[in-house]
Protein backbone atom coordinates (compact mmCIF):
# COMPACT_ATOMS: atom_id res chain seq x y z
CA UNK A 1 0.00 0.00 0.00
CA UNK A 2 1.19 3.45 -0.70
CA UNK A 3 1.59 6.23 1.59
CA UNK A 4 -1.26 8.17 -1.03
CA UNK A 5 -3.83 4.86 -0.65
CA UNK A 6 -3.39 4.72 2.81
CA UNK A 7 -3.94 8.31 3.40
CA UNK A 8 -6.78 8.05 1.16
CA UNK A 9 -8.12 4.86 3.52
CA UNK A 10 -7.43 6.43 6.70
CA UNK A 11 -8.68 10.12 5.95
CA UNK A 12 -11.98 8.36 4.60
CA UNK A 13 -12.81 6.15 7.93
CA UNK A 14 -11.91 9.31 9.95
CA UNK A 15 -14.90 11.32 7.77
CA UNK A 16 -16.96 8.00 7.81
CA UNK A 17 -16.63 8.18 11.79
CA UNK A 18 -15.17 4.71 11.92
CA UNK A 19 -12.27 3.29 14.17
CA UNK A 20 -9.23 2.05 13.12
CA UNK A 21 -6.09 0.53 14.36
CA UNK A 22 -2.17 0.46 11.92
CA UNK A 23 -2.79 -3.64 12.11
CA UNK A 24 -6.15 -3.23 10.58
CA UNK A 25 -5.15 -0.59 8.22
CA UNK A 26 -1.98 -3.23 6.94
CA UNK A 27 -4.31 -5.99 6.77
CA UNK A 28 -6.73 -4.15 4.65
CA UNK A 29 -3.53 -3.29 2.93
CA UNK A 30 -2.76 -6.88 2.02
CA UNK A 31 -6.30 -7.57 1.14
CA UNK A 32 -5.81 -4.99 -1.55
CA UNK A 33 -3.06 -6.90 -3.08
CA UNK A 34 -4.02 -9.99 -2.64
CA UNK A 35 -7.59 -9.37 -4.46
CA UNK A 36 -5.90 -7.58 -7.31
CA UNK A 37 -3.29 -10.22 -7.87
CA UNK A 38 -6.26 -12.95 -7.91
CA UNK A 39 -8.35 -11.06 -10.19
CA UNK A 40 -5.79 -11.36 -12.97
CA UNK A 41 -6.55 -15.24 -13.02
CA UNK A 42 -10.53 -14.86 -11.35
CA UNK A 43 -13.12 -12.25 -11.89
CA UNK A 44 -13.21 -11.21 -8.61
CA UNK A 45 -13.94 -7.03 -9.33
CA UNK A 46 -14.42 -5.36 -12.59
CA UNK A 47 -12.47 -2.13 -9.91
CA UNK A 48 -9.01 -2.69 -10.56
CA UNK A 49 -7.13 0.25 -9.41
CA UNK A 50 -5.92 0.07 -6.11
CA UNK A 51 -7.32 4.08 -5.15
CA UNK A 52 -10.70 2.89 -6.34
CA UNK A 53 -10.49 -0.29 -4.04
CA UNK A 54 -10.07 1.60 -1.18
CA UNK A 55 -12.85 3.81 -1.78
CA UNK A 56 -15.68 1.77 -4.13
CA UNK A 57 -15.10 -1.26 -1.85
CA UNK A 58 -13.48 -1.10 1.79
CA UNK A 59 -14.64 3.04 2.16
CA UNK A 60 -18.03 1.75 1.26
CA UNK A 61 -18.30 -1.30 2.87
CA UNK A 62 -16.85 0.66 5.93
CA UNK A 63 -19.76 2.60 5.70
CA UNK A 64 -22.23 0.06 7.76
CA UNK A 65 -19.94 0.36 11.06
CA UNK A 66 -21.18 3.80 11.97
CA UNK A 67 -24.82 2.68 12.39
CA UNK A 68 -23.14 1.08 15.76
CA UNK A 69 -25.35 -1.73 15.55
CA UNK A 70 -22.66 -4.42 14.33
CA UNK A 71 -20.19 -4.74 17.12
CA UNK A 72 -20.37 -8.25 19.41
CA UNK A 73 -23.03 -8.71 16.46
CA UNK A 74 -23.01 -12.63 14.88
CA UNK A 75 -23.41 -11.43 11.25
CA UNK A 76 -23.70 -13.49 7.87
CA UNK A 77 -22.86 -11.37 4.67
CA UNK A 78 -25.19 -13.39 1.84
CA UNK A 79 -23.12 -13.48 -1.37
CA UNK A 80 -20.15 -11.80 -0.38
CA UNK A 81 -18.02 -12.45 -3.77
CA UNK A 82 -14.57 -11.18 -2.70
CA UNK A 83 -15.43 -10.67 0.75
CA UNK A 84 -17.86 -7.24 0.39
CA UNK A 85 -18.68 -6.34 2.98
CA UNK A 86 -18.39 -8.64 5.73
CA UNK A 87 -14.67 -8.77 5.67
CA UNK A 88 -14.00 -5.25 5.95
CA UNK A 89 -16.20 -4.82 8.60
CA UNK A 90 -14.57 -7.91 10.57
CA UNK A 91 -11.29 -6.35 9.63
CA UNK A 92 -12.29 -3.01 11.07
CA UNK A 93 -14.20 -4.38 14.22
CA UNK A 94 -12.53 -7.48 15.41
CA UNK A 95 -15.70 -8.30 17.49
CA UNK A 96 -17.96 -9.26 14.73
CA UNK A 97 -18.80 -12.72 14.42
CA UNK A 98 -18.90 -12.87 10.55
CA UNK A 99 -19.83 -15.89 8.52
CA UNK A 100 -19.60 -15.51 5.08
CA UNK A 101 -21.74 -17.36 2.33
CA UNK A 102 -21.01 -17.69 -1.28
CA UNK A 103 -22.12 -20.26 -3.94
CA UNK A 104 -18.88 -20.26 -5.89
CA UNK A 105 -16.41 -23.27 -4.33
CA UNK A 106 -13.07 -20.89 -6.28
CA UNK A 107 -14.23 -17.64 -4.63
CA UNK A 108 -15.02 -19.80 -0.85
CA UNK A 109 -11.56 -21.20 -0.94
CA UNK A 110 -9.96 -18.15 -1.81
CA UNK A 111 -11.45 -16.11 1.01
CA UNK A 112 -10.31 -18.99 2.89
CA UNK A 113 -6.74 -18.89 2.26
CA UNK A 114 -6.84 -15.15 2.43
CA UNK A 115 -8.36 -14.76 5.73
CA UNK A 116 -5.83 -17.60 6.82
CA UNK A 117 -3.31 -14.91 5.51
CA UNK A 118 -4.48 -12.16 7.06
CA UNK A 119 -5.19 -14.12 10.01
CA UNK A 120 -8.59 -14.60 10.64
CA UNK A 121 -9.13 -18.29 11.82
CA UNK A 122 -12.61 -17.24 13.27
CA UNK A 123 -14.29 -16.26 10.43
CA UNK A 124 -16.57 -19.00 9.28
CA UNK A 125 -16.61 -19.94 4.82
CA UNK A 126 -19.94 -21.49 3.65
CA UNK A 127 -20.53 -22.69 0.47
CA UNK A 128 -24.03 -23.14 -0.82
CA UNK A 129 -27.27 -21.50 -2.24
CA UNK A 130 -28.41 -19.15 0.19
CA UNK A 131 -32.11 -20.20 -0.37
CA UNK A 132 -31.17 -23.60 0.61
CA UNK A 133 -28.66 -22.92 3.52
CA UNK A 134 -31.13 -21.13 5.44
CA UNK A 135 -33.87 -23.84 5.83
CA UNK A 136 -30.57 -25.89 7.83
CA UNK A 137 -31.32 -25.59 11.29
CA UNK A 138 -27.90 -24.75 12.38
CA UNK A 139 -28.17 -21.05 10.15
CA UNK A 140 -32.14 -20.67 9.90
CA UNK A 141 -32.82 -17.13 12.09
CA UNK A 142 -29.57 -17.78 13.55
CA UNK A 143 -27.65 -14.26 12.92
CA UNK A 144 -28.23 -11.04 14.31
CA UNK A 145 -27.72 -9.09 10.90
CA UNK A 146 -27.63 -10.16 7.22
CA UNK A 147 -26.03 -7.90 4.88
CA UNK A 148 -25.20 -7.93 1.43
CA UNK A 149 -23.73 -5.71 -1.36
CA UNK A 150 -26.12 -5.50 -4.69
CA UNK A 151 -26.39 -8.74 -4.85
CA UNK A 152 -29.82 -9.01 -6.33
CA UNK A 153 -32.97 -6.50 -6.83
CA UNK A 154 -34.60 -5.94 -3.19
CA UNK A 155 -37.69 -8.25 -3.11
CA UNK A 156 -35.59 -11.39 -3.99
CA UNK A 157 -32.53 -9.78 -1.84
CA UNK A 158 -35.17 -10.10 1.33
CA UNK A 159 -36.32 -13.48 0.46
CA UNK A 160 -32.55 -14.55 0.43
CA UNK A 161 -31.46 -12.67 3.51
CA UNK A 162 -34.28 -12.40 6.20
CA UNK A 163 -34.80 -15.68 6.89
CA UNK A 164 -31.08 -15.62 8.52
CA UNK A 165 -31.75 -13.34 10.63
CA UNK A 166 -33.45 -13.95 14.10
CA UNK A 167 -36.72 -11.97 15.32
CA UNK A 168 -35.12 -9.23 16.89
CA UNK A 169 -32.43 -8.61 14.61
CA UNK A 170 -31.67 -6.59 11.28
CA UNK A 171 -30.99 -7.05 7.60
CA UNK A 172 -28.90 -4.48 5.90
CA UNK A 173 -29.05 -4.39 2.40
CA UNK A 174 -26.38 -1.78 0.51
CA UNK A 175 -27.57 -0.48 -2.76
CA UNK A 176 -27.40 2.36 -5.68
CA UNK A 177 -29.44 5.65 -4.61
CA UNK A 178 -31.21 4.80 -7.74
CA UNK A 179 -33.54 1.68 -5.84
CA UNK A 180 -36.95 3.65 -4.79
CA UNK A 181 -39.06 1.86 -6.83
CA UNK A 182 -37.63 -1.54 -6.16
CA UNK A 183 -37.57 -1.14 -2.11
CA UNK A 184 -41.15 -0.04 -2.52
CA UNK A 185 -41.89 -2.99 -4.36
CA UNK A 186 -40.08 -5.36 -1.78
CA UNK A 187 -42.57 -4.01 1.24
CA UNK A 188 -45.27 -6.80 0.39
CA UNK A 189 -42.61 -9.60 0.61
CA UNK A 190 -40.31 -7.97 3.13
CA UNK A 191 -43.43 -8.13 5.86
CA UNK A 192 -44.46 -11.50 4.73
CA UNK A 193 -40.75 -12.61 5.88
CA UNK A 194 -40.89 -11.43 9.11
CA UNK A 195 -39.75 -7.84 8.44
CA UNK A 196 -40.88 -4.01 9.57
CA UNK A 197 -40.69 -1.14 6.67
CA UNK A 198 -37.61 -0.64 5.27
CA UNK A 199 -35.35 2.47 6.42
CA UNK A 200 -33.64 3.94 4.13
CA UNK A 201 -30.31 5.97 4.43
CA UNK A 202 -27.82 7.35 1.55
CA UNK A 203 -24.50 8.33 1.81
CA UNK A 204 -21.45 9.80 0.02
CA UNK A 205 -18.52 7.31 -0.07
CA UNK A 206 -15.43 9.19 1.32
CA UNK A 207 -12.96 10.32 -1.70
CA UNK A 208 -15.62 10.36 -4.02
CA UNK A 209 -19.07 11.84 -5.95
CA UNK A 210 -20.63 8.57 -5.46
CA UNK A 211 -24.11 8.28 -3.57
CA UNK A 212 -24.95 4.88 -2.37
CA UNK A 213 -27.36 3.66 0.55
CA UNK A 214 -28.04 1.55 2.83
CA UNK A 215 -31.54 -0.04 3.66
CA UNK A 216 -32.44 -1.27 6.84
CA UNK A 217 -35.34 -3.85 7.93
CA UNK A 218 -36.18 -4.83 11.61
CA UNK A 219 -37.23 -7.94 11.68
CA UNK A 220 -39.78 -8.68 14.03
CA UNK A 221 -41.07 -11.86 13.97
CA UNK A 222 -39.83 -15.61 12.62
CA UNK A 223 -40.37 -16.21 9.08
CA UNK A 224 -42.84 -18.57 8.15
CA UNK A 225 -41.94 -21.60 6.98
CA UNK A 226 -42.85 -21.54 3.00
CA UNK A 227 -39.90 -19.43 2.99
CA UNK A 228 -37.47 -19.38 1.10
CA UNK A 229 -38.94 -20.32 -2.13
CA UNK A 230 -36.90 -22.43 -4.53
CA UNK A 231 -35.04 -20.01 -6.88
CA UNK A 232 -37.63 -20.04 -9.39
CA UNK A 233 -40.15 -19.26 -7.61
CA UNK A 234 -38.24 -15.97 -5.91
CA UNK A 235 -37.12 -14.63 -9.73
CA UNK A 236 -40.92 -14.75 -10.16
CA UNK A 237 -41.22 -12.01 -7.03
CA UNK A 238 -42.60 -8.36 -9.34
CA UNK A 239 -40.65 -5.01 -8.02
Amino acid sequence: MTEEQRDLLCRGLTRLGVPYTPEAVERLGLYCRRLLEKNQVMNLTAITDPADVMTLHFLDSAALLPTRALGGRKLIDVGTGAGFPGLVLRILDPTIRLTLLDSLGKRVEWLTELCRELDLPDVVLLKGRAEELSRRKTHREQYDVAVSRALAAMPMLAELCLPYVKPGGLFLAMKSNKTDEEIAGAEKIIQALGGEKPFVMDYLVPGTEVYHRVVTVFKARPTPGSYPRKWTKIKETKV
